[in-house]
């Protein structure tokens, strides 16, 4: 008796080890993200608590005194949910509560959304202080890439 339920249990785990690797198997690869700046930065390396401020809307000036114009991708947005998980360490609705809380009182404004990352890349190029995100899969020029540090 004793050993039957062993074997059950070992075809058990066989079945949802193979199940397990069919999963990832099928599942969409996720990349690894760059986060980028305008070439006036002239930052190439930020900490998570740096850029957690950014992002939040608390740091908004570089260290040469240019202001930052923060740009992102809609919340709903894989990527976008993606850099605030990996990058930011936060929900995204976390994020979306403290953009929502300085609009509505008066302190501050909400990052300038884009609908895809090569609107993103153009308006990060193009825009004096500005910083952005994209898959690090994609080829960018004329920007900074920017190493995040723990």
């Amino acid at each position: 008796m004793l050993s039957s339920v062993n074997y059950k249990d070992e075809n058990i785990k066989t079945i949802f080890i193979h199940i397990v690797a069919v999963i990832l198997l099928f599942s969409p690869q996720v990349n690894a993200i760059n986060v980028i700046s305008n070439i006036t930065a002239e930052t190439t390396t930020l900490s998570v608590t740096q850029l957690r401020r950014i992002y939040s809307m608390r740091q908004v000036h570089w260290q040469n005194g240019i202001p930052i114009v923060v740009y992102v991708l809609a919340s709903k947005n894989p990527l976008h949910q993606q850099f605030c998980r990996e990058q930011l360490r936060l929900f995204p609705y976390q994020l979306d509560r403290i953009w929502h809380k300085l609009t509505f009182s008066g302190y501050g404004v909400a990052p300038i959304e884009v609908a895809t990352e090569s609107e993103l890349i153009h308006a990060v190029k193009s825009t004096k202080g500005a910083i952005g995100y994209v898959e690090n899969s994609l080829e960018v020029k004329d920007v900074n890439i920017i190493k995040i540090d723990d």
